[in-house]
């Protein structure tokens, strides 16, 4: 059995946009699960998953509201893999290795904070970036992430 997971990071958001329903709409609303990997900034868009199976953590942008609801990272059981999910901090340069060092044991790392989209194995594991759904895009592109496990693990990068 093939599961879906809706990956989007680094939303920046006061509250639900019409953007971020929309790319739930398109995107996410039929995924087994959806991982944020942080800097919501908002209770009210963690809110909007509700009724839905989301793991998410907090970055460096997010409020005290949102930071005591969430954890800062987890690892999620999703069949027979185990994905660690972080957000990130400091510079872009270096970011992998500061996070990989955070995960034992893991199949996927899968990661916010740089606003890049990343989709690449290291050593074994595949490091899983989104990219910025709806903040500042560095690279000009907004996305998202949508990988699919069974016996294999398969991420992809969607420009919005």
């Amino acid at each position: 059995m093939v599961i879906r997971i809706g990956v989007i990071s680094d939303t920046h958001l006061l509250r639900v946009s019409r953007d971020l329903k929309n790319i739930f709409e398109t995107y996410l609303a039929d995924k087994d699960l959806i991982l944020h990997a942080g800097d919501i900034v908002s209770e009210e868009v963690i809110d909007f998953f509700k009724g839905r199976t989301l793991h998410a953590v907090f970055g460096n942008m997010d409020p005290f509201e949102v930071q005591r609801r969430l954890p800062a990272k987890s690892v999620v059981e999703a069949g027979t893999h185990r994905i660690g999910l972080i957000h990130g901090w400091g510079p872009s340069a270096g970011l992998e290795d500061r996070i990989a060092a955070e995960f034992t044991n893991v199949d996927i790392v899968v990661y916010g904070h740089s606003h890049e989209a990343v989709n690449h194995m290291r050593n074994g594991v595949l490091f899983f970036n989104p990219g910025t759904a709806t903040g500042y895009a560095a690279s000009g592109m907004h996305s998202i992430g949508i990988l699919e496990l069974d016996d294999t693990i398969a991420g992809q990068i969607i420009p919005l």
